[in-house]
């Protein structure tokens, strides 16, 4: 079987490289933020997937790693993808699109609630092209009274 990647394919291809990454997020109201840095590795999977494999340190000093999936399935006409990671059990699965300007593609996701274990939440995750070498990717709740409320923030640049 031959894929022939579409331009949403080419699309992810920007997003891979070597990158180092400073993150700030908000874990409570009453807390401070949270700083950390790290680096992350995307690799291309045929020019239809990217892998990315984010290594940083958790407050707490243990190491943490993060393992992210994204395609784009032509017949849904859709961005799917999948997240894992070292300090969670859950595996997100995303879903999403890019905005109408192709510089933010938004991912869709439903997981554990941060105030109610037995809930769920919705989430977005966003990856906005700043520029070839720097992007941004932001995490976002919705609230029980239907706002988002954006918790994380990351800062990613193109090692030279």
């Amino acid at each position: 079987m031959h894929v022939e990647p579409q331009k949403e394919h080419k699309w992810l291809e920007q997003l891979v490289g070597e990158w180092t990454c400073e993150t700030e997020a908000l874990m409570g109201p009453d807390q401070p933020p949270m700083k950390s840095t790290g680096v992350e590795t995307v690799r291309s999977i045929g020019g239809v997937w990217i892998q990315c494999e984010n290594r940083w340190q958790m407050p707490d000093g243990g190491p943490a790693l993060m393992i992210i999936t994204v395609g784009y399935d032509p017949a849904k006409k859709r961005f799917v993808g999948t997240c894992i990671g070292s300090m969670m059990t859950n595996q997100w699965v995303y879903d999403g699109q890019l905005d109408a300007a192709e510089k933010v593609l938004v991912l869709d996701t439903e997981g554990p609630s941060f105030t109610d274990p037995n809930k769920t939440a919705k989430y977005k995750d966003s990856i906005e092209i700043v520029s070839p070498d720097h992007r941004v990717l932001s995490a976002q709740v919705q609230t029980e009274d239907g706002t988002w409320h954006r918790f994380m923030t990351s800062h990613y640049r193109r090692k030279a």
